[in-house]
């Protein structure tokens, strides 16, 4: 099977294996975004989990510093570029002190999330970067591209924390009705073989947060680590009680939250704060309810995210070879 490669814009042009590391909540930091690049995908975090403000501008340069003396010292393997997430939303008050940071830095990617603004996509073409926005559905898909996004993240079923309902299939084909452009499938993706599906129905790139969860890097606590690697699909529970939103999250910690987990109320979505992660609520998500998505069955110990991302790599060529030839 051949196909012509598809050109996509910027940094997207430059990813080895066709994997983004997706934004995580409090757990994502430099550590590991550096070790996602230098193992061949996108390395991503959300600027908000730089606590203060200022220690962005510290973070940034020590990803960039770092990752450019790895480029000049294995020119044979470069590193995929990076990406930082943008919460848009009115509630968040830091966006345009993290986003003057971003445009010192030339951050070559830039996901944003929970609205789309036009003010923003231009602001990171005007450095050269290029925009990802992640999407529940058809609609806020074509309200991102109107926008000035450069690609979509269709957030699928079964996917770590805010999530949607939606089947990857009818996402995937809905949008590529009319959008051509970069387009990275999230959802359960935590296999070689997912990667390679996610290809297959269209999309470029799989968006893969949850096992990164379990690796070494990772700034989560050890009982968060281990929890991902003894649980299933069967422990998530899909509920909007923590943040106004309905995401994905581990059963086994609703419950060390003194929680049942089967029997959670509805929330009030008004009262969210999109900056801080909390909605009132007694246990706050992300610190205390611990989000994660479906597809960490493939997932049974910690390890380093650079063995994580070889296994993923060697999955993806046994898949390909099996279903393509190749």
């Amino acid at each position: 099977m051949s196909a012509t490669p598809r050109q996509l814009p910027g940094a997207l042009g430059k990813i080895p294996f066709p994997v983004i590391g997706s934004p995580l909540f409090i757990i994502s930091n430099p550590q590991l975004v550096i070790a996602q690049c230098k193992a061949g995908i996108v390395g991503s975090m959300p600027a908000l989990n730089a606590r203060p403000a200022s220690q962005l501008d510290e973070w940034l340069a020590e990803i960039t510093e770092t990752l450019a003396a790895h480029d000049k010292a294995n020119p044979d393997n470069p590193s995929a570029p990076f990406a930082i997430n943008q919460i848009v939303h009115k509630s968040n008050d830091r966006l345009e002190t993290d986003m003057a940071l971003c445009a010192k830095y030339k951050v070559p990617i830039i996901i944003t999330s929970l609205g789309a603004r036009e003010d923003v996509n231009q602001g990171v073409h005007s450095w050269g970067g290029v925009v990802m926005h992640d999407v529940i559905n058809n609609v806020f898909a074509r309200k991102a591209i109107e926008k000035g996004a450069d690609g979509l993240i269709p957030v699928a079923a079964g996917a770590g924390g805010h999530a949607s309902v939606k089947s990857p299939f009818a996402m995937v084909q809905e949008i590529r009705e009319w959008f051509d452009g970069p387009l990275a499938l999230s959802g359960s993706i935590a296999s070689g073989g997912a990667i390679l599906a996610a290809q297959a129905m269209g999309a470029d790139f799989a968006y893969m947060g949850s096992a990164f969860i379990a690796t070494n890097e990772a700034r989560a606590v050890e009982g968060y680590k281990q929890m991902v690697c003894d649980s299933n699909s069967d422990d998530i529970v899909y509920s909007n009680f923590y943040t106004g939103v309905h995401g994905n999250y581990l059963k086994g910690s609703i419950r060390k939250a003194g929680m049942d987990p089967d029997n959670l109320p509805e929330s009030d979505p008004s009262k969210m704060n999109f900056s801080t992660g909390e909605s009132g609520n007694n246990a706050k998500a992300w610190k205390d309810i611990w989000g994660c998505g479906q597809g960490i069955g493939s997932i049974n110990k910690i390890v380093p995210a650079a063995d994580l991302v070889a296994r993923l790599k060697d999955e993806y060529a046994q898949a390909k070879a099996r279903i393509c030839g190749a």
